[in-house]
């Protein structure tokens, strides 16, 4: 097994917009080693979403190799694809995307539903990942019953619940005051402490230098 949890090597990502070619990403090769803390920075238009977008394999790039847990994903199916976002990446966005007519309990059991685990398991590991942040007295309330902070918690609960090698972190303090925020990325180091890499994208400078490593965009490309 690779100590590199993921690898671009030389990834670009170009939008077509009319007459002209927006390069999001230019160029690229970075490689993040596995139970690494990573931030990703850099200012609006920098690049650090298209980056993200491609680590976690919701798009592909336009020239360059991506591997994640080894594995090449360059050429694969969307059924592969999903696979890998379903099995080996958990996202935590900062709007928290829960279904408000579910429980906490329901949100989590969500990822589960398509990864083949009988009902009574799927709530075991649901249960299991909830009661990790914190949340086990919480598990039967919806959404709208819940703080910011305990909303973040649910995702990130739903995010750890398939086990999987990446934790991806879009803004997870933009909806947050900075009490709650500060408790949520104490959380990220918990939960990084145990073996897991965290990837934490993000403008907010003070919030990068939290993470253990830091990679600077600008422009589409890795500032030196």
């Amino acid at each position: 097994m690779s100590d590199h949890v993921i690898a671009l090597r030389n990834v670009s990502r170009y939008y077509v917009m009319g007459e002209f070619i927006v390069k999001a990403l230019d160029g690229v090769s970075v490689s993040i080693a596995r139970g690494e803390f990573t931030s990703i920075m850099g200012p609006s238009g920098s690049g650090k979403s298209t980056m993200m977008n491609l680590i976690g394999c919701l798009d592909t790039p336009t020239d360059g190799q991506i591997l994640i847990d080894g594995e090449d994903t360059s050429g694969m199916s969307e059924a592969e694809l999903a696979f890998i976002r379903n099995q080996k990446v958990g996202f935590v966005f900062q709007q928290f995307n829960l279904l408000g007519k579910l429980t906490a309990l329901e949100n989590v059991v969500t990822p589960l539903l398509y990864a083949g685990y009988k009902p009574r398991e799927r709530r075991r590991m649901a249960i299991d990942a909830l009661e990790r942040v914190g949340l086990a007295d919480r598990m039967h309330h919806r959404p709208n019953e819940l703080s910011g902070g305990q909303k973040q918690r649910v995702a990130i609960a739903r995010a750890l619940v398939n086990n999987p090698s990446i934790l991806l972190a879009d803004e997870p303090t933009g909806a947050l005051d900075s009490r709650t925020g500060n408790q949520i990325m104490e959380l990220f180091d918990e939960i990084n402490s145990e073996g897991r890499t965290v990837i934490l994208v993000t403008h907010d400078r003070e919030l990068g230098l939290k993470a253990k490593r830091q990679i600077h965009l600008r422009d589409g490309k890795i500032e030196v």
